[in-house]
């Protein structure tokens, strides 16, 4: 059907401008979601970007005159019709780099606590000890690797929790961030962890009131 655009007061979007012609122009998304925006043949001619067309393909940002004086974006007209389809699809990468985070934290912090806790650094008192024993070390250095390879652990520990403990911190603020900006387009709702893909699916926010849609290829 697409969005029509004229002067007539059953079309779309009604524009009551002495050059807009009763039925002037439609804007239609095919079915591969591009935006083509046609004229139909007004008296005064559409012009996309102060180039006059008789149909052509458009995006959100492109500007639409009507006649000489009358002039819009497309977004105007998408957001007329509750089309929120090219905000939607920028949610895509808003979730995946989410996604993509929470991954990378999980992963880099768990892998530092067990490393400290696997206490690489004891195997230094270790081997000042094997040392000793093969007669190839004083007595200060059997004492120092003693001392090494007793404390190790409580560092190992120490170390570990305070890597532990800063998972849960990073993963909060990174979660605060992801409630801002994973939103409705129109209304401003959090979409929740869905992932992008099964949104896509619903076609629409599910806050009844907003009844915006997305229709993303």
């Amino acid at each position: 059907m697409g969005i029509t655009i004229g002067k007539a007061e059953d079309n779309a979007f009604v524009i009551k401008d002495a050059e807009v012609s009763r039925y002037h122009a439609v804007l239609t998304r095919e079915a591969n979601g591009d935006l083509l925006l046609r004229d139909l043949d007004s008296t005064n001619g559409t012009y996309v970007n102060d180039c006059q067309i008789i149909k052509k393909k458009v995006i959100a940002g492109d500007k639409i005159t009507l006649g000489t004086s009358y002039s819009l974006f497309v977004s105007e007209l998408l957001k007329s019709d509750n089309d929120y389809s090219d905000e939607f699809a920028r949610l895509k990468d808003v979730y995946a780099d989410y996604i993509s985070e929470k991954v990378h934290i999980q992963s880099k912090y768990q892998f530092k606590t067990r490393l400290f806790q696997s206490l690489p650094f004891a195997v230094i008192g270790i081997f000042g000890i094997l040392k000793w024993f093969l007669g190839n070390a004083t007595n200060s250095l059997l004492i120092i690797s003693i001392l090494v390879a007793i404390s190790a652990p409580v560092f190992g520990v120490y170390f570990g929790a305070r890597q532990s403990a800063k998972i849960p911190v990073l993963l909060q603020n990174l979660a605060n961030q992801f409630k801002i900006d994973y939103v409705c387009p129109k209304c401003g709702t959090f979409l929740g962890e869905i992932p992008w893909e099964s949104l896509l699916n619903k076609k629409t926010c599910s806050i009844t009131s907003c009844k915006a849609k997305w229709i993303c290829t």
